[in-house]
């Protein structure tokens, strides 16, 4: 059935690169695209996820801390920094990021996941005491911190050559690094909408520094923006060369631009098609990543079930307080959360196998909660409804 679907697409030259495991090249990124028939690039993605992973759906209990929203950069496309008719400038104090992780302390948490703003005002013996605070609040926990745009604030601060902060930073407390930071490698689109970032180059050689100090780390694309599909294949292209040469990505995520709060505010909202055919390219593209994730706050939890079909192995986890794109619920904050429950109900609806990790996909061991999914996370924490999830 896939195969006839993908002759009928015309996309038998890539179906036989595919079945026979040859990488994809620029002409074919672009070709994927440019198809109209999404049931037939995503079938072909498909037969790459299950030779790959299986009929397995990763997830794990996450927690995202964003610690300060003040920020110099000046992104068009970020809505979370505090500014001028937009959000109120904040930065948590050592104490609100310990009871910030106090308050989720019922919840087998394996991660938290810390990025936010670059404050020029943080100095450097905040981010170590930051990291040492996580841990001691959670001491076997796994620390997924700072984009390669932090680290070279954090570097700036700490006037020291890169390895020695990577040495500081790990003795601290951090297990790996986030994606994020370049959203798409473009020097066309760096100059028109974050010029006051890291550049391509920039962001490149401090991932590479990350891999020469051992840390792993995390990749991302954002699109749906004013990056043209040439600029995505390139993105995924260079991506990939940089995995060939360090070998230290775990996972690829690509992210949905969401407008609304931003200074694109009048570009067209994310569509179903559009994640799925992103997901779809990403693993297709990507045979160096074992992982393509669909991170459900901004694919919603609906795409994210069909997007196991195109491509996705991992719904990333329960994710607390996310605070960088949202939408205000019927309680008027920011807390968007798919409990442990929900997460393997999701995965199992899609008719795919759900499995908790780690945060290096290591299979998490659940003793007798795998005879009874709902019994932990049900008690502790009423289910929030999947409608007021982005």
């Amino acid at each position: 059935m896939s195969k006839r679907l993908i002759e009928s697409a015309g996309l038998t030259d890539i179906y036989d690169k595919v079945m026979a495991g040859e990488r994809l090249n620029s002409e074919d990124g672009l070709s994927l695209y440019l198809n109209p028939n999404l049931n037939a690039v995503g079938a072909l993605a498909n037969i790459v996820r299950e030779r790959m992973n299986g009929s397995k759906t990763f997830y794990v209990r996450n927690q995202h801390i964003n610690y300060t929203n003040v920020c110099n950069k000046g992104c068009k496309f970020c809505a979370f920094y505090a500014q001028k008719g937009g959000p109120d400038p904040y930065t948590m104090s050592i104490l609100d990021v310990q009871n910030k992780l106090r308050a989720h302390l019922d919840i087998p948490i394996k991660e938290v996941h810390m990025v936010a703003g670059i404050n020029p005002k943080l100095p450097y013996q905040y981010y170590l005491d930051l990291l040492r605070a996580v841990k001691q609040i959670r001491p076997g926990v796994h620390i997924k911190a700072f984009t390669c745009v932090e680290i070279a604030e954090i570097q700036r601060q700490a006037n020291k050559p890169l390895p020695e902060v990577f040495a500081e930073l790990r003795a601290a407390g951090l297990d790996s690094l986030p994606g994020g930071g370049i959203e798409i490698l473009s020097d066309r689109v760096h100059m028109e909408l974050f010029d006051r970032k890291l550049d391509g180059d920039q962001w490149i050689e401090i991932s590479k520094a990350a891999a020469e100090a051992g840390m792993t780390q995390y990749a991302t694309m954002l699109y749906g923006h004013i990056e043209t599909i040439p600029e995505r294949v390139e993105h995924l292209v260079k991506m990939r060369a940089l995995q060939d040469e360090t070998g230290h990505f775990v996972t690829f995520t690509p992210l949905s631009f969401h407008p609304e709060g931003t200074q694109l505010s009048h570009l067209p909202h994310p569509t179903g098609d559009g994640d799925l055919r992103n997901i779809a390219i990403s693993r297709l593209m990507l045979d160096n990543f074992q992982h393509i994730k669909t991170f459900w706050i901004m694919n919603t939890p609906q795409v994210s079930q069909l997007a196991q079909w195109y491509g996705a192995d991992d719904l990333d986890g329960t994710i607390h307080e996310y605070e960088i794109t949202y939408q205000d619920n019927a309680q008027g904050d920011k807390q968007q959360v798919l409990t442990r429950p929900q997460l393997v109900n999701l995965i199992i609806e899609a008719g795919r196998t759900p499995v908790e990790r780690d945060s290096f996909y290591n299979e998490v061991a659940l003793a007798d909660e795998l005879d009874d999914p709902v019994r932990h996370d049900a008690l502790v924490r009423p289910a929030i409804p999947l409608a007021m999830a982005n």
